[in-house]
């Protein structure tokens, strides 16, 4: 393992059973070769860890943690991962998501300029059969922490950040959790490329938290007032921003 280009795959599991298979084999299949796979499992109920063990058996490369009770939530399972991260990226893959092959080989190349700590993408969604139906979530080619405060475009499944530049970063237990990350990453005169290609399928699940517009609305409100502390005419004029990203996003 090339440390300095090591790439540290961070993946929650939660009675997964039914998609961890295709997340680990797309990191598998993966054309850029230095990764480590972290895979943190919340206490699951279902196989999904037996699972996991047998691609563990086929590669030293992925390796299993667990939280020591059921959180319920991403952010402890993908803070266990950083803490134990040993490359110098650090990426995000749901346990239900999948990447596309040449997806770390056409990110990677892009942490050449000095200022840029965070390399996403574009990503398609696809049903939670798999069905792909070419809705494309685009995003702008560049990112600097105002842009991103009129909401958050940044997929998650897609992104890296580089602890090189930044050292490491550990997520809050607060709603819109990755968009409050981002922000604290490019707060400090940073920027976020995108490499403007398809790299990940994101699944739509009826069951996740991410489809209740309005929790999500009111997380990222909390954030423009209790995170970031911004005055009232500020938190106004970002939110509408984000609210018709958002509406735009939904409707792709």
């Amino acid at each position: 393992m090339d440390i300095d280009n090591l790439v540290s795959v961070i993946t929650p599991n939660y009675n997964c059973a039914r998609f961890i298979g295709q997340t680990i084999e797309s990191v598998l299949s993966q054309t850029y070769r230095n990764w480590e796979m972290l895979i943190v499992d919340d206490c699951s109920t279902d196989n999904s860890v037996e699972i996991i063990e047998k691609y563990i058996k086929q590669d030293e490369r992925i390796k299993l943690f667990s939280t020591d009770k059921k959180t319920g939530s991403p952010v402890e399972p993908r803070n266990i991962g950083i803490k134990n991260a040993q490359g110098r990226y650090i990426a995000f893959l749901d346990s239900d998501d999948i990447w596309l092959p040449k997806k770390l080989e056409n990110q990677i190349k892009q942490f050449n300029d000095d200022k840029v700590v965070i390399v996403f993408s574009y990503y398609e969604k696809i049903s939670e059969k798999g069905v792909r139906k070419n809705r494309i979530i685009t995003s702008p080619s560049s990112i600097t922490y105002n842009n991103l405060l009129k909401g958050d475009c940044i997929g998650s499944l897609t992104a890296i950040y580089d602890t090189g530049k930044v050292g490491k970063y550990y997520l809050k237990h607060i709603g819109a959790e990755d968009y409050a990350y981002w922000l604290s990453i490019l707060k400090s005169n940073y920027i976020a490329r995108n490499t403007n290609t398809v790299e990940a399928l994101y699944r739509i699940r009826n069951n996740s938290l991410s489809t209740n517009k309005i929790i999500s609305a009111k997380w990222t409100w909390d954030i423009y007032r209790k995170e970031l502390k911004l005055n009232i005419i500020k938190c106004v004029y970002y939110y509408i921003f984000y609210l018709i990203k958002a509406i735009i996003k939904t409707l792709k």
